[in-house]
């Protein structure tokens, strides 16, 4: 199943024109949001989880997915 969603991110990357154009993907310092994107939920800075987000986040991080793919992917499937 991850292999399937790495490809399928590599494949959304590649279509976007990412790869290779990282220079247009970079801005200035200043106005640089801090965001990412998992299972196509993308979500900019903290994100704000119910207490139920917060335990399957918490649950999916002592499993080892990292906090910030933890969080998203909790927000998106709770």
């Amino acid at each position: 199943m991850k292999r399937v969603i790495t490809a399928a991110m590599i494949a959304v990357v590649a279509a976007a024109g990412g790869v290779g154009s990282a220079s247009a993907a970079q801005s200035s310092h200043g106005d640089r949001q801090d965001c990412r994107t998992y299972s196509s939920t993308t979500v900019c800075g903290k994100p704000k989880l119910t207490e139920k987000q917060r335990a399957c986040a918490t649950s999916m991080v002592q499993q080892g997915m990292t906090q910030r793919r933890a969080e998203v992917e909790c927000l998106t499937f709770d």
